[in-house]
């Protein structure tokens, strides 16, 4: 009995803890979700009121909005599009960190900048603005960089990979258009037959033969004999007597002939 307790009382420890860590795991990432929707909200608030500024103001201030805006809006453009070819191509994982690396000195170069927009003495600023103007250049020119770069990698690797698919199709169409194609080596492999004469012309020319032997002349005659000599030339020229129907023996489908009878 103690120990059916004792397992129940851990069986409850433990769903009471998972409870808590799943509890607090899901706070964690309402509060992370909370916290990114504020973050892109102020974002976007204050991309609006740069891009308002670089418009509706002129002289110092307009300038000072106006490099903000294009040092965030190349900073942001270059994390994404890493970020997101970086789950594609880890060779990125690199060109990721030199961007972390970049990223501190455009956030302290937004934050001088956000800093000059409230100094009263424009004059000082207007002096600074040449060497923050080359700043923000070379930092947007990095980022600018590293994202064209990895965009024309990605680029790359589609058309090769497209290559390759229509090498393989052109391959697979072939295949499938065997027909269309003949072998000019089993063309000239295959030996050609002669002509084999007809039985009829056979029949007609041994009869041709044998109507030329015993209607030939005295040279033929003479020939044949000379050839084929036997007895049949010495004995003599025999009669010829009509054969016997009854001893003549028919052929397998005949049927054999009935004696007659009287009556």
């Amino acid at each position: 009995m103690e120990a059916v307790i004792t397992i129940v009382a851990l069986l409850f420890v433990a769903f009471v803890a998972l409870g808590v860590y799943a509890g607090v795991k899901a706070i964690g990432a309402a509060k992370r979700g909370v916290d990114r929707t504020i973050t892109q909200a102020r974002r976007t608030v204050e991309d609006t009121t740069l891009r308002a500024k670089s418009f509706g103001q002129v002289g110092v201030a307009g300038t000072l909005a106006q490099l903000r805006l294009d040092l965030r809006t190349s900073m942001r453009a270059t994390q994404e599009a890493l970020q997101a070819g970086l789950a594609e191509d880890a060779s990125l994982s690199e060109s990721l960190g030199l961007f972390q690396r970049l990223s501190v000195h455009g956030r302290e170069l937004d934050d001088e900048l956000k800093r000059l927009e409230r100094e009263p003495d424009r004059a000082t600023v207007a002096a600074l603005l040449p060497r923050l103007k080359e700043r923000t250049e070379r930092i947007t020119h990095s980022a600018d960089s590293l994202r064209w770069a990895a965009r024309d990698r990605a680029q790359r690797f589609s058309e090769d990979d497209l290559d390759a698919l229509n090498a393989q199709i052109d391959v697979e169409a072939g295949a499938l258009r065997h027909w269309t194609v003949e072998d000019p080596q089993t063309q000239h492999a295959q030996p050609s037959q002669p002509s084999q004469p007809s039985r009829s012309s056979q029949s007609s020319g041994t009869g041709m033969g044998a109507a030329t032997g015993t209607g030939a002349g005295p040279m033929s005659g003479s020939t044949a004999e000379e050839n084929w000599p036997g007895p049949a030339h010495a004995e003599g020229p025999q009669a010829i007597t009509a054969p016997d129907p009854r001893l003549q023996t028919g052929y397998p489908w005949q049927k054999s002939a009935r004696p007659e009878t009287t009556n």
